[in-house]
């Protein structure tokens, strides 16, 4: 096995904003939201492999969450990574949700660059989940619990390939 990449936390002050951003947009967080906030952040457990066996590495959810049928929730994972170039980390939903309740990534496949790691988020990871369970099954995620896993896949560039271009942010950040 290749050794490609280093799992890390982002900083507090990242996390602080992400997490804000998604499930307080707007509100001004007094003095308790940002100890809970701290808390959640220090039981982040960055992403395993199950078993030796295991090409996934498992994500864990930050904090509980419950998705009813046809609702989705972003969640910022606390975690970046640092990737040799020429590898990529590609992103699914656990492979036991997906077959029990349908649950999605909404972009299919999350596709984190090497790059990405130098943002100007720190290369924060987000995943949004959506549960598409077509007989009425709601899900509930302990925090704690895997919910998502990574694969580390090697890949190629054309010959021809001149891509000099210096990333800046996340999504759509490569402005193609």
């Amino acid at each position: 096995m290749k050794k490609i990449a280093q799992f890390e936390k982002v900083s507090l002050d990242q996390f602080r904003e992400g997490w804000l951003d998604t499930f307080y947009p707007g509100r001004q967080a007094d003095e308790a939201l940002l100890s809970e906030i701290a808390g959640i952040y220090e039981n982040i457990r960055l992403p395993r492999r199950a078993t030796r066996g295991s090409a996934g590495y498992d994500f864990f959810s930050p904090a509980a969450f419950t998705l009813k049928p046809g609702q989705s929730i972003k969640i910022p994972t606390g975690v970046r990574v640092r990737i040799d170039e020429g590898w990529v980390l590609q992103c699914y939903p656990r492979s036991g949700l997906g077959f029990k309740y349908r649950l999605q990534l909404d972009n299919t496949v999350g596709i984190i660059d090497s790059d990405y790691y130098q943002a100007a988020n720190e290369g924060h990871i987000f995943c949004k989940l959506t549960n598409d369970s077509r007989d009425g099954r709601t899900v509930t995620i302990e925090a704690g619990t895997g919910f998502m896993q990574g694969i580390f896949t090697e890949y190629g560039i054309t010959v021809d390939d001149d891509s000099d271009r210096i990333r800046s942010g996340g999504f759509g950040s490569t402005g193609q």
